[in-house]
């Protein structure tokens, strides 16, 4: 199989005639983990979505798992693809309990209308462990905060064994202990050996941890940067990416960021 997990080439997508995603070039490589920063409106959903098959790009060429759009069952692409976002928790039945929410992952279904097997649960089991929520096994989901849901939505996602994870600004909502919680979830999950690829879409730098070593900054349809995250989070790539003058400090292997108030 390729080592090439995105490769997008020249792709521009526009609708009623206007540009929304321009001439983008980007490859991920199998095991690079990397965090997608931009503002609201600057076309990361879209990108998400052509990524996924669900939209087609206006001009230019996708490639994803080796399969080239044109020429490749999306259907079939999009069960190697986990996406985990907060607006799914609103669909997901709120009585069904919490081994049921992460075993419908398996057949990508809202609810499950397969008889699971014995192997089922102990994977379920085994993944809500490795996400620290295995204390939630047999709870209603309705009864689980947000942050425990977020959790199981991404062991929802790890059950079809995907290659590639996106997790869409998966820690809206959540109070400061719940983030770090699901983010230190989240960078255990990127160490283990058998990890599928994982992008991290956010706005917040201070949530691109360690192990996303390369970050995709998007503004207004265009890359603005990629690159490794060291190299690519900066204070002057920011400043001029924000167009207001920040301060980068890096504290435990993070960005951390503010507004730069000192005068000239």
């Amino acid at each position: 199989m390729s080592s090439q997990v995105i490769k997008l080439q020249e792709i521009s997508w526009k609708r009623e005639g206007k540009p929304i995603i321009e001439r983008m070039e980007w490859s991920v490589t199998k095991g690079e983990h990397w965090a997608l920063l931009g503002l609201n409106g600057s076309g990361k959903t879209t990108l998400l979505n052509m990524i996924n098959g669900y939209i087609w790009p206006t001009s230019g060429q996708v490639e994803v798992l080796g399969e080239t759009f044109g020429s490749t069952d999306l259907r079939e692409l999009r069960k190697k693809i986990g996406w985990v976002s907060s607006s799914l928790q609103e669909k997901l039945y709120a009585t069904d309990k919490t081994q049921y929410v992460v075993i419908s992952g398996k057949h990508a279904s809202i609810g499950l209308y397969e008889t699971p097997t014995e192997e089922d649960f102990r994977q379920a089991a085994s993944l809500m462990e490795q996400l620290s929520c295995s204390h939630l096994y047999d709870r209603a989901y309705q009864t689980c905060s947000q942050g425990e849901k977020q959790k199981l939505l991404i062991a929802r996602a790890l059950m079809a064994s995907p290659e590639l994870l996106i997790l869409d600004e998966a820690t809206n909502g959540l109070d400061f202990l719940s983030r770090e919680s699901l983010l230190a979830s989240i960078s255990e999950l990127a160490k283990r050996s058998n990890a599928p690829t994982m992008l991290f879409v956010t706005h917040h730098i201070e949530e691109i941890l360690p192990v996303f070593s390369r970050s995709l900054l998007i503004r207004r349809g265009q890359i603005f940067a990629q690159g490794l995250s060291r190299e690519v989070l900066t204070s002057e790539h920011l400043s001029e990416f924000f167009e207001t003058a920040v301060q980068v400090d890096w504290r435990s292997e993070r960005a951390w960021l503010s507004l730069n108030d000192r005068k000239a």
